[in-house]
């Protein structure tokens, strides 16, 4: 575990992604009435930063993704959190898929003095602990596998995500519920009403962090996860980032998850019960080594 001490955000530069994959993306999505089955590579279809990088040693490989997530999913009564890295929450999951056959792992294994228990989770995104990320908010795994930590960017414009129109679907999360990003219905339940860029209901805490030889001091700024908290109402989507929605895909309405441009951008908390894959000990670059996980159904 590697130990940091910066308590505050820094200026970072994301990798110019400007260099095509060298390897071909492959990506299926099966949907049928009470499962999606997915299979995919990991590769990306747009171009992504130079892999290695100063902030980040591994290079992207070719991934064996294959799985199978609920359809038709039921919320469950108490929401799962995406602590997978502390302990609290499904060990070794990420947040979803993306549609391009790529990750959305939005968490990392970066603590505050190298504490998992203090629960002091440092934001791949804050900058305070460079990980050489590239302009699509993403990275790569000591395994190779490429994984989004915020906007994907590339993929985002690929799919002329705009704000004139609804978001087409950009994933799935790990529970069965679709991804969508940034554009949705001012009236959730009227597919004729307004097109608005949709807000996150997180806010920074107010105040400064507890200072202790545990708890890092300093202002609420975004260098950690703990630094932001749900306010209800304070934006358009609920604790988990979504909401209810009429879209293209479900014309009858889902539950749906949103990646916004505020906190948390990629969800850190499920709906109903995810989807768990098997993992291994974390690596140098702080996050968690997933060997290719193996077909699960649900009962």
């Amino acid at each position: 575990m590697r130990k940091h001490t910066i308590t505050q955000k820094k200026e970072w530069h994301p990798v110019p992604a400007r260099k095509p994959p060298r390897f071909e993306s492959k990506s299926t999505f099966e949907k049928g009435h009470k499962e999606i089955k997915v299979e995919a590579n990991g590769i990306p279809r747009h171009k992504v930063g130079r892999f290695p990088n100063r902030g980040n040693p591994h290079t992207i490989s070719e991934q064996a993704y294959d799985f199978v997530v609920r359809a038709n999913q039921q919320a469950s009564r108490n929401i799962t959190p995406l602590h997978n890295d502390t302990g609290f929450g499904p060990p070794n999951t990420p947040f979803g898929i993306a549609i391009n056959g790529v990750l959305f792992d939005p968490g990392t294994a970066e603590f505050y003095n190298g504490d998992r228990r203090s629960d002091w989770n440092y934001e791949a995104l804050s900058g305070a602990v460079p990980l050489g990320v590239d302009a699509n908010n993403a990275h790569v795994q000591p395994n190779g596998a490429y994984h989004y930590h915020g906007l994907p960017k590339g993929l985002l414009e690929a799919l002329k995500v705009n704000d004139k129109e609804h978001s087409p679907l950009i994933g799935y999360a790990m529970d069965g519920y679709p991804i969508y990003s940034l554009y949705g219905f001012k009236d959730p339940k009227d597919s004729k009403s307004l097109i608005e860029k949709l807000k996150s209901s997180y806010k920074f805490k107010k105040g400064m962090r507890p200072r202790s030889a545990r708890d890092p001091g300093g202002k609420y700024d975004g260098t950690f996860a703990k630094d932001y908290e749900y306010v209800e109402g304070a934006g358009d989507l609920d604790e988990c980032n979504g909401r209810f929605t009429i879209t293209a895909e479900y014309p009858e309405g889902t539950y749906a998850y949103f990646l916004t441009e505020g906190w948390p951008v990629i969800p850190r908390n499920f709906k109903a019960t995810p989807l768990k894959l098997r993992g291994g000990p974390p690596h140098s670059d702080g996050h968690r080594h997933r060997p290719p996980p193996r077909p699960r159904r649900f009962p």
